[in-house]
């Protein structure tokens, strides 16, 4: 009973802080608004219009933004409350290594959706500038906003990979011989994770295949530390 007592209280302090930050995100939607969507479209041209098409879609709009700058800015708490509730069910040797780990997890996700951040405007100026003189960009603002949120979790995900060559190499499940060997598997399942994970585009795809190799190359060297530093 005192463990379930601990853990809803987790859950209560987790919420709380997810909905502390995100009421200040919902009343300043608008700057927030510009930073995220309107940013993204500064090297297109011609700029693309952001429309709605229903009369709630704008009030939606923004508590979309809301909840999503809320898991965004509150997820360090969250992580600090499920470490403070299961850190006393751990080893010593368990705590040294989860800690750094979930710091690192932390950093790369962080990582990975800044990078999808200021390399979107190539991309979308990519997509508007291919139909100029044909079709006029006007975006669905809701549609334009799960397409930013998608693709930046998406890369927040698979910026993980060094992190997970790091636990899997740990805990003797993987080698680096065993990535070097199956690259050429590796290479055919990112892209297939690519096309699952972003929209239904082959330059979305390739936008996140080709880092997503490029850390797999990375992965082998975090792989070949840890091996390395075990023997």
């Amino acid at each position: 009973m005192d463990h379930l007592e601990d853990l809803r209280w987790c859950i209560i302090k987790s919420l709380t802080s997810l909905l502390i930050f995100a009421i200040p995100c919902g009343i300043y939607w608008r700057k927030i608004f510009d930073i995220i969507m309107i940013y993204p479209l500064r090297l297109s041209d011609p700029k693309p219009v952001l429309i709605y098409t229903s009369p709630a879609e704008p009030f939606v709009l923004s508590m979309k933004i809301a909840v999503a700058g809320g898991l965004i800015l509150g997820a360090p708490f969250v992580f600090y409350f499920i470490w403070k509730f299961i850190s006393p069910g751990l080893y010593k040797k368990e705590k040294i290594l989860v800690l750094p780990v979930v710091l690192a997890a932390t950093l790369f996700f962080l990582t990975g959706v800044l990078f999808s951040y200021f390399t979107l405007p190539y991309v979308l100026n990519f997509f508007v500038t291919f139909a100029q003189g044909k079709l006029e960009a006007f975006f669905k603002a809701e549609d334009y906003l799960g397409f930013l949120i998608k693709l930046s979790l998406a890369f927040g995900v698979v910026f993980e990979l060094p992190v997970i060559s790091y636990i899997l190499t740990k805990i003797d499940i993987i080698t680096p011989k065993f990535l070097v060997s199956n690259i050429r598997y590796a290479i055919v399942i990112i892209f297939i994770v690519a096309a699952v994970l972003t929209p239904p585009d082959v330059i979305s795809q390739t936008f996140l295949a080709v880092p997503l190799i490029v850390l797999y190359g990375i992965s082998i060297l975090v792989s070949y530390l840890v091996a390395r530093r075990k023997k």
